[in-house]
């Protein structure tokens, strides 16, 4: 009983100003109506729940690795669109998977590649100038010819596909299509008179090149790593050649099916695809891009904010400038007999896109799917920090890094694994984004200063604290939209006070700036 007194001496300033900030909220709350209260209280939680996605994923990142990953708004955006192609185009999904796994193939052979890595130097050279020359040319000898190669091989490579300069076959018109029920399949792309089988052998050449040559990059990794070339090092690439090729075997059919699939289940498909792809697109940062760079952070930052920007210049390319919204699975569509329903079990048995409750009427998908989903990653990936090993290692690694290496764990291996998860949650995050508030190549830059005021307010490196963080913006941010609309009385005057659309985003970067005067470190965050 005694630590509670001195508990709460320690932490007197965050309890009064988690104090404030609830008088402040009641007093809010006060000044509308319960039906409008409510409605704003649930878009709170998704707008919350979606900055949590960004911000949970950047603080584990820059909790181990202390690396402040400015290009992970970028790769919510590209999660939102590889969503949206499975869901809306998977023909072109389908066409895709088998040049992708072969391109994947190549880096499988990681043992192999350094192996080849140690013997590169030439013994024979006369001078160590020389070969310091050619350590620092041979990686590019090898990687400039695989990128020229599968780059080649892509130009040529039949993929179903839209376009940008006719509207009739634009994104903007299949999701219109799409959402009114109209799946239409385009006509299957084909190789034509060349053959296939160059385009493979190709594709896992340029694969191969490349990968060595990165290896190569990573000289001083490959001398220290211990490694042991078995039949089993070739199990993962004869695992996804064959794969690939299977793809292309069944690649009609295997389109056809996915088209004729309810929509409820391929939006769970382009979910999952949307997440394994942010983080492989993670773990592919992180080995090749980001490891040479722990010791440089000026770097890291200059580094990812030119991925930014090239992520951003390529989805416009592929996809498009203009903005498009992602047709809601069937289970949140609906809007026939028994819709609006009266609570959420008959909304999902209807199939209502919207519910009554407390009076005012709400989405189902927006305001109940997304703030679930939410709370879910919420929990697992807190189960999995305080309850699993990995998770004991990662806590370890946030406290002492070096020790954690020195009792022989593979650090290098979970930090991959830690960039590739908070890359994935980003991608979770934007693929749930697109059918509420649509796609934009704007929508990851909005989402990740969102992530960023609200890690800055609960902590950098508090998982915790990012959830805090995310749901007080995303309250706020919408307790000033709908002020905005019905005005605030100021009081012992006439005056009706209406923010503006400018002040939704300053608001946050005012109680930000008010809570980092008052806890410098954020609500939860520690002391370095």
């Amino acid at each position: 009983m005694e630590q509670i007194p001195a508990l709460m001496r320690k932490n007197l300033v965050l309890l009064l100003t988690l104090a404030v900030m609830l008088a402040v909220f009641v007093a809010a709350a006060s000044g509308m109506s319960q039906q409008d209260f409510v409605i704003t209280l649930l878009r709170g939680l998704a707008v919350g729940a979606l900055t949590f996605l960004v911000a949970s994923g950047f603080s584990l990142i820059f909790g181990l690795l202390d690396v402040l990953n400015l290009a992970h708004g970028t790769l919510f955006m590209i999660g939102a669109y590889i969503g949206w192609t499975v869901y809306v185009r998977p023909d072109t999904f389908v066409d895709v998977l088998t040049p992708l796994t072969l391109i994947i193939s190549g880096f499988t052979l990681r043992d192999v590649w350094i192996l080849l890595a140690r013997r590169v130097p030439p013994a024979g050279a006369r001078s160590a100038d020389l070969a310091a020359a050619w350590g620092r040319v041979a990686p590019w000898v090898a990687i400039v010819p695989g990128a020229l190669i599968g780059f080649g091989v892509m130009r040529g490579y039949p993929i179903a596909f839209w376009s940008l300069e006719n509207y009739a076959e634009s994104p903007v018109t299949f999701s219109f299509l799409a959402g009114q029920g109209q799946r239409v399949i385009p006509a299957p792309a084909t190789f034509g008179d060349a053959s296939p089988l160059i385009a493979f052998a190709g594709l896992m050449l340029a694969s191969m090149l490349t990968a060595f040559g990165i290896t190569l990059l990573g000289r001083s990794d490959a001398h220290t790593t211990q490694v042991q070339v078995t039949w089993r090092s070739f199990v993962p690439f004869i695992g996804l050649v064959i794969g690939g090729l299977a793809v292309f075997a069944v690649n009609d059919p295997l389109t056809a099916w996915l088209f004729a699939l309810d929509t409820n289940w391929l939006f769970l498909i382009a979910a999952l695809v949307a997440v394994l792809s942010g983080m492989g697109l993670g773990a592919l940062m992180e080995m090749t891009l980001i490891r040479p760079l722990y010791v440089r952070p000026i770097y890291q930052l200059m580094l990812t904010l030119g991925l930014s920007a090239i992520g951003i210049e390529m989805v416009r390319a592929i996809w498009g400038r203009p903005e498009f919204t992602m047709p809601k699975p069937a289970l949140f569509a609906g809007s026939g007999e028994g819709c609006p329903a009266e609570s959420l079990w008959l909304a999902l048995q209807h199939g209502c896109s919207t519910m009554i409750f407390q009076g005012g009427r709400i989405r189902v998908y927006n305001e109940i799917i997304v703030p679930l989903v939410g709370l879910v990653v919420l929990i697992a990936v807190w189960l999995l920090l305080k309850r699993t090993r990995l998770g004991m290692v990662i806590r370890a690694g946030v406290q002492d890094r070096e020790m954690v290496e020195a009792l022989g764990i593979n650090v290098r291996r979970v930090f991959t694994m830690v960039f590739a998860l908070g890359v994935g949650l980003a991608a979770l995050g934007g693929v749930l984004a697109a059918p509420s508030i649509g796609l934009s190549n704007t929508m990851g830059e909005s989402f990740l200063l969102n992530a960023l005021i609200a890690l800055a307010i609960g902590g950098l490196t508090s998982y915790p604290g990012a959830a805090i963080g995310s749901l007080l913006v995303g309250m706020l941010q919408q307790f000033i939209i709908k002020y905005g609309q019905i005005g605030i009385v100021i009081p012992f005057t006439e005056v009706v006070f209406k923010p503006s659309p400018p002040l939704v985003p300053a608001s946050t970067i005012l109680l930000m700036v008010i809570i980092l005067l008052i806890l410098p470190n954020g609500l939860l965050g520690r002391k370095e």
